[in-house]
């Protein structure tokens, strides 16, 4: 280590305690601005204005004689959440030889063998200490020469699962209340519950290869990778990967965020592979102690077998067990505490909670999440399927507005089919339906085949059909004819959905009279009030000739996405027209940054480095620049129409901190993916909870 320093510092490693001291105080400080310090705020929404603090304390030795010791332990099970002392402890040790992995500890259990007073007074401690913050405690001590030491306590990391028992036993206990409950689990920490786990029956059949430490809940399948950056890097380009290491330390942070599991050789259930894949909520398996691992030919052995990188295993953090296969998962359910949870969040919210949904798959996942409705349902979605691929090919193709119609007429009945399909996935609840958005050259074909297969069908000759596809090219499509240009250009395309969208909701109305539904119809892409106005009279007609000739009272709503910021500044005269906002707050973020979502990826990076920006604002909503037009509409639009419906379709909307921004502008709903559902319910409530003490 001395010479490592000199080689570092170039001058020899200080013999003066006082100037150690300084120098440990400074590297304390530097830490704040390392890789994995800066990865690890991104993904906490920590600011980087914060800094940090240096508490300097005399110090004892767990490490003095063999009635000396050190040890971390937990007032609660931090993965299961079962109120009983958890924890471990190592004699005549530091105390970063218990975080760090590199020996396996002993259970606190078996300090009240070694040293039973010391064990009574600790378990007394941390009794007392529980009580005093009414939350499980995550604490550190040290034992010098038969004497106990209390260094540190907070309230404890967990699992989702363990959260969400903790919580409701600490309601049941009398300690908390429901409000309380509610407002101390982490929105985020909830995904880990929403995906799928082992199918039961796959399990039984597969092998279990060996068994370490079930450190983190949850069941990953991936390919092996042997280090962080590999496992960042695979992740990123679409495979799932299981990062297994001897042990890991604070450098792998980002690799175990970016893999399904983590699975380690040595370390305990508080080693840091075990506190912080449970505070991710990612599944982790530690100290497989029968792993025979070789890192520096990316290979191991375990069972008999040797696995090298890329080869497929799974790993299940509820037991321990590990196989050397792929093995099926099963989706999973919200039920016991965490339905307590979620029943408490749905009484303390104000926003409604719906779900951007394509398909009734989706919709029917996110009604089992508690959705409220469909706050976006992309209509684009449905046309690439090879069944109906070659009718809207046609239609883009087409010369004349007859050629179209009748393109289209091929379209509407299986429009209609998936529009009843999602109302009845929806029993009843609300539907918004967006317009076709995206530009016609992402439905035209590229295979020189399919090429010719349509020149025949539209009998027209293959090089008339190559120019016609040359000139859908745009130079910036997102910015280029799309949304209610599309409709404007094409008043026809509207009809055919408008028709759809009306038909398939008397359709499931004559067979669910109960059911109240009305629909909504998003336009897209609006900028200016008599461009809604000229879209809008042409589905105002076909929904009135449909709904008169059906002699059905039934009524329906018209609105408009904005995501342009011209619509933003001038939502007061559009809401003349628009009796609903969705702010679509993916592309009025790509508008207002002038940057593409796609594109971003290429250049964020640096801007994290150099702290330009802190986080994604495609993922959270930029609330200074974005956020600041998104209330001005809010705002404007009330004006004009007090009582406009406003909702946020955007991928934000699943995000807790946009979501409490929601609520505190007053908007009606946000929308989000199925699986964040639950999290943006339990976010609405804190939201409601937070603002109710201001």
């Amino acid at each position: 280590f001395k010479a490592h320093y000199k080689e570092e510092k170039g001058e020899d490693f200080p013999t003066d305690p006082a100037v150690q001291l300084m120098e440990a105080i400074k590297a304390v400080f530097r830490s704040w601005d390392n890789p994995r310090a800066n990865v690890y705020r991104r993904m906490n929404d920590i600011p980087y204005s914060w800094g940090t603090a240096v508490n300097v304390q005399p110090m004892v030795f767990g490490n003095l004689n063999d009635k000396s010791g050190t040890g971390v332990a937990f007032t609660r099970d931090p993965a299961t959440g079962e109120k009983a002392l958890f924890g471990e402890y190592l004699i005549n040790a530091q105390g970063e030889d218990v975080v760090a992995g590199i020996r396996t500890p002993s259970k606190i259990s078996k300090l009240h063998e070694e040293m039973p007073a010391v064990y009574d007074q600790f378990a007394d401690i941390a009794n007392r200490l529980e009580n005093h913050y009414r939350d499980m405690q995550d604490m550190e001590f040290t034992i010098e020469n038969g004497k106990l030491y209390m260094l540190q306590t907070r309230n404890g990391k967990r699992t989702a699962a363990a959260a969400l028992k903790i919580a409701c036993d600490l309601v049941d206990e009398g300690m908390i209340t429901e409000e309380e409950a509610v407002a101390m689990i982490d929105p985020k920490s909830l995904d880990a519950l929403l995906h799928p786990t082992f199918d039961a029956a796959a399990l039984k059949k597969a092998k279990v290869i060996g068994t370490g430490l079930a450190a983190s809940p949850g069941a990953a399948c991936g390919k092996v990778v042997f280090t962080a950056e590999t496992a960042t890097d695979m992740a990123k380009a679409g495979h799932k990967v299981i990062l297994v290491r001897l042990e890991t330390s604070p450098e792998d942070i980002e690799g175990m965020h970016y893999a399904q599991g983590v699975l380690t050789v040595r370390g305990g259930m508080t080693s840091h592979a075990a506190v912080v894949a449970r505070g991710m909520g990612t599944c982790c398996v530690s100290g497989c102690g029968a792993i025979k691992m070789d890192e520096a030919n990316k290979k191991f052995e375990l069972g008999g077998k040797t696995y090298k990188e890329g080869d497929w295993i799974s790993i299940d953090g509820s037991t321990g067990n590990i196989y050397g296969e792929k093995i099926k998962t099963a989706a999973a359910a919200i039920s016991g505490d965490f339905n307590r949870i979620m029943n408490w969040a749905d009484q303390f919210r104000v926003l409604d909670v719906r779900t951007n949904a394509d398909t009734p798959n989706d919709a029917a996942q996110a009604f089992a999440f508690g959705a409220q409705g469909i706050g976006l349902c992309r209509t684009e979605h449905m046309f690439f399927e090879a069944d109906r691929i070659k009718a809207m090919r046609e239609m883009i193709v087409s010369e004349t507005s007859e050629q179209r119609e009748k393109a289209l007429a091929k379209l509407e009945p299986i429009q209609q089919s998936d529009f009843e399909a999602i109302y009845e996935a929806m029993k009843g609840r609300p539907v918004t339906i967006r317009l076709l958005d995206p530009p016609l050259h992402e439905f035209v074909p590229t295979d020189p085949k399919d090429i010719e297969e349509l020149a025949k069908e539209m009998n027209i000759s293959v090089e008339h059909l190559k120019q016609v596809i040359s000139g859908l090219h745009e130079f910036n499509p997102m910015m280029g004819h799309r949304g209610c240009r599309l409709d404007v250009t094409f008043p026809e395309i509207a009809k055919m959905q408008t028709a759809a969208i009306i038909k398939a909701a008397l359709a499931v109305r004559s067979r669910r009279p109960a059911w109240k539904i009305v629909p909504e119809i998003m336009v897209p892409l609006v900028g200016e009030e008599k461009e809604l106005a000229f879209v809008k009279s042409v589905i105002d007609q076909t929904a009135k000739k449909i709904i008169k000739a059906a002699g059905s009272d039934m009524t329906y709503k018209v609105g408009t996405m904005i995501e342009i910021p011209r619509a933003a500044l001038t939502a007061d005269a559009i809401a003349n027209q628009a009796e609903f906002f969705s702010f679509g707050t993916n592309d009025l973020t790509q508008m207002t940054f002038g940057f593409s979502r796609d594109d971003a990826g290429k250049f964020l990076a640096s801007y994290y480095d150099n702290k330009i920006y802190e986080s994604d604002p495609f993922s959270k909503l930029d609330q200074a620049g974005v956020g600041r037009l998104v209330k001005m509409a809010a705002e404007l639009g009330r004006q004009t129409r007090p009582d406009i419906k406003l909702g946020i379709c955007g991928e934000q909307g699943g995000d807790p901190s946009t979501v409490e921004f929601c609520h505190n502008i007053g908007l009606s709903y946000v929308s989000c993916s199925p699986f964040r559902v639950p999290i943006a319910r339990l976010a609405a409530a804190q939201a409601a909870i937070k603002a109710k003490k201001k």
